[in-house]
């Protein structure tokens, strides 16, 4: 494993654990990070023993969003040209689009472990996981509208689905805190735990669930949901039909059958 200067990774019984490590900075996205975040799921993607990806913050926060030194070094590149402005803007919001839409297509389940401070740019992160648990310290923000721009990276693109149009419009256009308790009630996570290390152990044992099952039906699975999430019903019917025509040739299909008829757990090969 390669070390990365703004995450912590390691693996470990088919949970990759990606730890954002920069509690001296409250993990605020440095430019390292938005590189480093797309290698990482690409190798999450890629390595068939990884079966599920747990995400967390190092220290007492989760994350406080971009860094605002890296946003000041865009401003020093910006000239008097409006339109040439434009064109900088736009590569440089892709770009970090491309580094969240990496955990939204990673092929594995991913989960958020979250505590302290989610703010801003923490927000578009989370909102790319499949889901969402939270200590109940955790602080939930869309910070951008207090910095007098719209969020860009993927938070008022991803949340409408999560939570409901209503709420995510209510928080983006006041910025307004969201406790733990608060955000379990308008589904933006599943779960409370009381603290750090009870939100750790329970993520995981969740991760170690999903670990547990067939990787060829999780990774259906996920497709089929993600697949929805854009295109009709029909066209998901039609999708799982063309998919399932392959996947239920799997040797995980006999496997599954046959340990639940002898009641015994099946091991599933990577």
């Amino acid at each position: 494993m390669p070390d990365y200067q703004a995450f912590l990774v390691e693996l470990t019984d088919n949970i990759a654990h990606v730890q954002i490590n920069r509690p001296e900075k409250i993990n605020a996205m440095n430019t390292a990070f938005w590189s480093e975040i797309i290698e990482i799921f690409q190798w999450a993607d890629d390595t068939d023993e990884v079966r599920v990806v747990v995400l967390s913050g190092a220290g007492k926060h989760f994350s406080s969003g971009i860094d605002l030194m890296m946003l000041a070094s865009v401003a020093n590149e910006l000239g008097k040209d409006a339109g040439r402005n434009a064109r900088i803007l736009q590569r440089k919001i892709r770009r970090l689009q491309a580094s969240f839409t990496a955990v939204d297509k990673c092929r594995k389940p991913v989960l958020a472990a979250i505590q302290g401070y989610c703010i801003g740019g923490a927000i578009d992160l989370i909102s790319a996981c499949d889901m969402r648990y939270a200590a109940e310290d955790a602080q939930f923000s869309i910070r951008e509208i207090d910095m007098g721009m719209a969020a860009d990276v993927g938070t008022l693109q991803r949340l409408p689905r999560i939570i409901g149009d209503g709420m995510m419009r209510e928080l983006a256009y006041t910025g307004r805190n969201v406790g733990a308790e608060e955000a379990q009630r308008i589904g933006l996570v599943n779960r409370t735990f009381a603290d750090q290390p009870a939100l750790l152990d329970g993520v995981f044992a969740i991760a170690r669930e999903i670990a547990a099952k067939s990787p060829i039906a999780i990774a259906g699975t996920k497709e089929m949901i993600t697949y929805m999430r854009d295109h009709t019903i029909a066209d998901g019917l039609e999708h799982v039909a063309i998919w399932n025509s392959a996947m239920l040739q799997s040797a995980d299909l006999k496997l599954a059958m046959a340990a639940h008829m002898a009641k015994q757990k099946p091991r599933f090969e990577d």
